[in-house]
């Protein structure tokens, strides 16, 4: 069901919905096309309000206060994917992508890169934001354990049997800096990880997988994922497991649920809705919530020069390895 309000009128778009929770308060972060935007509420359900943008460079290129010299030459902005915030030490910080013009692009010429912010409060404003990746890079899920530091990612492989963007991790050093040793943890196999067909070359069809989200049941490690394209009718959340006491994130080997070769979505487009997927999950009193974006049918996409997608919530039930959705058109 819908979570947050929409206002067709002056719609900004809720994409890539983050969830967090900080000092008993609920917090969602999604992408319009200038920043990120963020909602409030004292409860999961109910009650949240707009709070507005937390996240934007700015356009002033003589008041960057990064290295502009090295990073930001012919600096122009656009295109905002996916943002995740972790608190540490008092500290938040967002790991978002977006594209500039003065980075050296992927063979695909796409330039999407991540970033990292931060701020004292989870409302922003989140400032300092340096590059952390090269292109392509995109749709982070930042995530702390025993082990340390880890970030969720996804890159682009030409070169592979089913080419296309598929999900790597690495361990990070400090919250700003990467080891630089990635580890793919989720790649495309099926044809329902299809993006477009025929993409670049006669012939070799680009594939996606992206929207990590890895949390941990017990000894069971859950890393969720989107696949193909939110236009397409098979767009869906799928997830791998692994059952291990390995808390070193690169070390773990996950495996798709129920095996690599079957197309199982825990979300995908039913009667009332569609383009379903790029979620988080949150806990709240011993119950798994989902909070995703899709748009209702008769909205279509891009209905009315907006984009139609906005922040959806259900439930989610995690038992032993499995993950299923509890999903109503009106209620949870």
């Amino acid at each position: 069901m819908h979570l947050l309000e929409i206002n067709k009128n002056n719609y900004i778009g809720q994409a890539d919905p983050y969830i967090l929770e900080s000092g008993g308060r609920f917090y969602i972060y999604t992408t319009g096309h200038d920043g990120v935007y963020a909602y409030e509420s004292d409860s999961l359900l109910s009650g949240w309000k707009f709070y507005g943008k937390v996240f934007s460079m700015p356009l002033d290129y003589d008041k960057c206060t990064w290295q502009k010299e090295k990073y930001y030459e012919n600096f122009e902005t656009k295109s905002y994917w996916a943002p995740s915030v972790i608190e540490l030490d008092g500290m938040f910080y967002m790991y978002c992508s977006f594209e500039y013009y003065s980075t050296e692009p992927d063979l695909g010429g796409h330039r999407q890169t991540m970033h990292v912010s931060k701020s004292k409060s989870p409302l922003g404003p989140f400032v300092d934001a340096k590059p952390i990746l090269p292109a392509f890079s995109i749709d982070s899920h930042i995530v702390k354990n025993e082990s340390g530091l880890f970030l969720f990612y996804s890159t682009n492989d030409f070169e592979r049997e089913r080419p296309g963007t598929y999900i790597v991790v690495d361990k990070m050093l400090d919250p700003e800096t990467p080891e630089g040793k990635p580890v793919a943890v989720v790649v495309p196999t099926l044809d329902e990880d299809i993006y477009k067909k025929d993409r670049y070359k006669k012939g070799v069809h680009w594939h996606t997988i992206e929207g990590a989200f890895y949390f941990r049941e017990g000894d069971w490690h859950y890393l969720m994922y989107s696949g193909n394209c939110f236009e397409q009718p098979t767009y869906y959340v799928g997830y791998a497991r692994a059952k291990t006491t390995e808390t070193d994130l690169r070390k773990i080997k996950f495996e798709k649920y129920p095996d690599e070769n079957t197309y199982h979505p825990v979300l995908k487009a039913n009667d009332f809705e569609e383009g379903t997927g790029h979620h988080s999950m949150i806990k709240v009193d011993g119950q798994w919530y989902a909070v995703y974006h899709a748009r209702d049918y008769e909205d279509g996409l891009n209905a009315n020069s907006f984009d139609a997608r906005n922040a959806r919530i259900c439930k989610m039930h995690v038992e032993d390895g499995i993950i299923t959705a509890e999903r109503y058109p009106d209620k949870i």
